[in-house]
């Protein structure tokens, strides 16, 4: 099963809380009345949704972005609407859990080709003829 399609919105949605304030920067009086910032809180350690694997593999990877209790804390305040920040933070929090949980490919190693040895050799020497040509002839 595909990763986004197991982290489903509707199954993450008990485990977020949302808590709005001022959105700062300009904008004037619409910005000084209205609460349109979004901080989104979602309850690691409660979510039923991830495995104990996944959960581990989600604190190691956010580490710097967990709270003192466990919680990930996204935030948005980009749009002017706080619909549309709450939205916004949503798919911040769904493309975090997705990229702490996408493993790496591990690397293979390959050896330089033949060609690409020749040319580092080749510009080896021309360094160092040009190095002897610089030379001041002391005798």
């Amino acid at each position: 099963m595909a990763l986004m399609e197991r982290i489903d919105l509707d199954a993450l949605r008990p485990f977020v809380q949302f808590q709005t304030s001022r959105s700062g920067g300009s904008g004037g009086q619409h910005v000084n009345k209205v609460e349109t910032k979004v901080t989104l809180v979602f309850d690691l350690e409660a979510a039923t949704v991830f495995s104990h694997e996944e959960k581990a593999r989600i604190r190691e990877r956010l580490r710097n972005r967990l709270q003192a209790d466990g919680n990930v804390q996204v935030s948005s305040q980009q749009h002017r609407s706080q619909l549309q920040n709450k939205e916004a933070a949503l798919e911040k929090l769904l493309t975090l859990l997705a990229g702490a949980l996408k493993t790496e490919k591990p690397r293979k190693a390959t050896k330089p080709s033949k060609a690409a040895v020749q040319r580092r050799l080749d510009a080896k020497r021309q360094q160092a003829l040009r190095k002897i040509n610089r030379r001041k002839d002391w005798l």
